[in-house]
């Protein structure tokens, strides 16, 4: 009886997508972060926004985009599973607990799932599966895979074996990266602030939401302050930008939203959503693999 109230209120919200703007979309990556997928007053998993997130994929997937999802949490949940209260420092403990909370992640995102019969799978990367040849070609063949048998990717770094130098340093910059290689049209970043503001809302009132980026240029890029008061995530305005300039120079559009609201997805394929679009520009000259070995500093922060 639930499959058969679960499957008819799956056609009846799939009426409130717009197919004409669905597409415009064949393949979407979907970024979340640690502060959005855990309550802020104790890290725990927050399983309400988590079972909203996983319906809505699952409604774009029964109206035929390919999905992938790129979701933080791992060292998050393990801190809450150990009973580790503060944020680690130490890399080792980082490890850990990034060992312990992926699992955990993986389970209850794999339970949710099978609630609307979608299959899903874990990738872990580290810098180093784009750097080197054989193992890009081999996470973008298991992606096309994956993709073809109708399984939902859930992607993080593999913040367990990650090494300092071979670190992404946040999945805002993964998720671009996952766009590049898997040839999407869009990247729906969901954060913990509407979109790119003109100064930072938390210190100016007056900050106005920029509702459309067609450049990035210096103006753009200055914008780059950090807006982000978590404690958990790693993410802020920054490291944004920069996974705008990757996903947009490699041909996909970009959004920043705010991931509070789960209705949000919704509201993104109907139009009808607040938060900042980046058109796509695409750059013939842009070589992934030579972007990251030649801008993308050594970080210790890890995906989360």
């Amino acid at each position: 009886m639930r499959n058969v109230i679960m499957y008819a209120f799956r056609l009846t919200i799939g009426k409130m997508i717009e197919m004409s703007f669905l597409d415009n979309y064949k393949r979407v990556v979907i970024k979340i972060g640690s502060s959005t997928l855990t309550h802020a007053e104790t890290g725990s998993l927050n399983f309400s926004k988590m079972e909203r997130l996983v319906r809505s994929i699952c409604d774009y997937r029964n109206s035929g985009m390919d999905v992938c999802l790129v979701s933080s949490g791992a060292i998050a949940v393990g801190r809450d599973v150990i009973g580790i209260k503060e944020r680690p420092s130490d890399i080792s403990i980082k490890q850990a607990c990034a060992a312990v909370g992926q699992g955990r992640l993986m389970m209850t995102y794999q339970k949710l799932f099978s609630e609307y019969n979608q299959n899903s799978g874990q990738v872990l990367m580290t810098k180093n599966t784009i750097v080197n040849p054989v193992s890009r070609r081999n996470v973008m063949n298991t992606f096309e895979e994956l993709f073809d048998l109708n399984v939902v990717p859930i992607v993080n770094e593999n913040d367990t074996v990650s090494t300092y130098e071979m670190q992404f340093g946040d999945n805002d910059t993964l998720s671009a990266i996952v766009t590049s290689i898997t040839k999407a049209d869009l990247l729906i970043l969901l954060s913990d602030i509407d979109g790119l503001y003109s100064d930072d809302p938390h210190d100016n009132p007056d900050a106005k939401l920029i509702r459309e980026v067609d450049t990035l240029d210096r103006k753009i890029l200055g914008m780059a302050k950090s807006s982000t008061g978590s404690d958990v995530g790693t993410g802020g305005m920054a490291t944004k930008l920069t996974a705008a300039k990757i996903a947009t120079y490699s041909g996909a559009d970009m959004i920043i939203a705010n991931g509070g609201n789960m209705g949000i997805l919704y509201d993104i394929m109907n139009d009808r959503y607040t938060g900042t679009l980046f058109h796509r520009a695409k750059d013939a000259g842009f070589v992934l693999a030579d972007y990251i070995q030649r801008e993308m500093a050594p970080t210790s922060t890890g995906g989360q």
